[in-house]
């Protein structure tokens, strides 16, 4: 039996476990009801306030173009890069980028296996904001290298030349590591919505609109939602998410290594790995909130995407935060320990003390104290405050990443060798553009493909339970506008066990 995907997509994860005490879904609604109230939004006519969104990202766009184009008419020379400080604000935002970017997988991946049933909800927005920072990450180095129509040089493939690249170099290290993130988080995300396609492709039959059928459709795969669909489908979304997993740690872990196999004092230290990785989630969970407390507004989705979802992500924001925090002090410890006076003077004088003094206070600040205050539940619960945390954090983020990298640079072994930097205005339309483009994406994503995952958030329903309506009435569809069909076994779509 082939059920219709449109309100029977849930039989592939209804597991039999649901706790009554503290519902993941609220408002009582039903399997039509958390189809029709996430798939409306791709259908009805495009709102103004979406317009006047999309409006303003495109305009960082188009900074982000003109930009872009008076660097390669005229060279790197635009950006503030200088001697001693070879990399600024272009590998300050890669590493930005690429943290950001991890949130998605973590939250898609790793909390899937652990099975954590609160994800359902936020996966989908996360996943989407993952490839798009990534895609935002990947501006920065490619045009750093200056002449970016010989870019396939960095890459190995013979040549007339004979040119290859150095394997010993982390640089290259990130381009397999970022690349292929970006390729699983992709795919990751692609297969999580064919169902939810499907779904899309039925609706837009029902509703004669032929064009968004063919597309819909095409992009489905011709998805039944079937047993053995479901059971195929299970069993490559628990492939990708092991895949996925160990990307978690590795990706920043090479990040980190730009850093650490040098020999700058500030940057050579062994605890960059794990340091790196806490802080990209953190900064990673601190864009989901950013985003997510103002689409459930704006699409009205409060009661999928609850003050509980967000009180869990806020918990692990605090215990992250209070990991890089760590890390900060453990950074003074070494230094002192250590015995080396380049390492004393750049963490006691260069960055408490000198010409930066306010970049290094202000990520202080930003990531290890305001964090604090989610110890209290009413500030982890309000959605003022939460907003605004998740604004401070990626804040204090950025200014790390600035640290790390400027004043590990700006002085270094050679007191003659020092200098000063400062961003230039192609620095900055660099940097306002690719926020730009990452909301232009967010903003599409937002309006053509459903921004909740609605078969996994049907998974862990109470109705999801096959013995549900045994003790209840109804049955969960809407009768007026879905043919009655037998009741699906319990081995329907469940037989792998997976409640995803």
């Amino acid at each position: 039996m082939q059920a219709n995907t449109k309100d029977l997509s849930f039989t592939a994860h209804a597991a039999g476990h649901y706790d009554e005490q503290a519902p993941l879904v609220q408002g009582g609604l039903t399997f039509h009801d958390v189809t029709e109230m996430v798939a409306v939004h791709t259908e009805k006519k495009t709102p103004l306030g979406w317009w006047a969104a999309f409006g303003a990202a495109n305009l960082g766009v188009l900074i982000f173009l003109v930009s872009l184009s008076y660097q390669i008419y005229n060279g790197i020379g635009t950006w503030g890069n200088n001697v001693p400080v070879g990399w600024a604000w272009d590998i300050v935002n890669f590493v930005w980028w690429v943290g950001i970017g991890h949130a998605g997988t973590l939250i898609s991946a790793v909390l899937f296996l652990f099975r954590q049933r609160w994800r359902t909800s936020i996966n989908r927005a996360a996943e989407a904001m993952t490839i798009f920072a990534v895609m935002c990450a990947l501006l920065f180095p490619t045009f750093h290298v200056g002449r970016v129509w010989v870019i396939y040089w960095t890459l190995p493939v013979p040549n007339q030349m004979e040119m290859w690249p150095q394997f010993k170099s982390p640089l290259l290290w990130d381009v397999f590591a970022v690349s292929s993130y970006f390729i699983i988080s992709l795919t990751f995300w692609y297969i999580g919505l064919i169902p939810d396609l499907a779904t899309l492709r039925d609706r837009a039959v029902e509703q004669g609109k032929k064009l968004r059928a063919t597309i819909y459709g095409a992009l489905a795969m011709g998805w039944t939602g079937g047993n053995r669909a479901w059971r195929n489908y299970e069993k490559a979304y628990l492939l990708l998410a092991g895949l996925a997993t160990p990307l978690v740690l590795s990706v920043h872990s090479v990040v980190s290594f730009d850093f650490a196999v040098s020999i700058i004092p500030g940057w050579h230290t062994t605890i960059f790995p794990p340091y790196f990785v806490a802080g990209a989630i953190f900064s990673g969970f601190a864009m989901v909130i950013t985003l997510l407390v103002v689409a459930r507004k704006v699409y009205g989705l409060e009661n999928l995407i609850t003050l509980d979802h967000l009180e869990k992500m806020n918990i692990v924001i605090l215990v992250t935060g209070t990991i890089v925090g760590f890390a900060y002090i453990t950074e003074f410890f070494i230094a002192w320990y250590s015995g080396s006076v380049y390492e004393k003077y750049q963490f006691f004088n260069v960055r408490m003390r000198g010409p930066f003094w306010w970049a290094y206070w202000t990520m202080f600040a930003c990531n290890l104290f305001f964090p604090q205050f989610f110890w209290m539940k009413r500030f982890r619960r309000s959605i003022p405050f939460m907003f605004v945390a998740s604004l401070v954090v990626n804040t204090g983020m950025w200014f790390e990443r600035f640290v790390i990298t400027v004043l590990s640079l700006h002085r270094d072994y050679l007191p003659s060798s020092w200098g000063y930097y400062q961003p230039t205005m192609v620095d900055v339309g660099f940097y306002v553009g690719s926020l730009g483009l990452f909301f232009t994406l967010f903003l599409l994503f937002l309006r053509w493909l459903p921004m909740v995952a609605i078969a996994e958030v049907k998974g862990v329903m109470p109705e999801a339970d096959p013995h549900f309506y045994h003790h209840h009435e109804g049955d969960g569809h809407a009768h007026h506008d879905v043919p009655q069909l037998d009741a699906p076994s319990p081995s329907v779509g469940g037989a792998s066990g997976n409640d995803h």
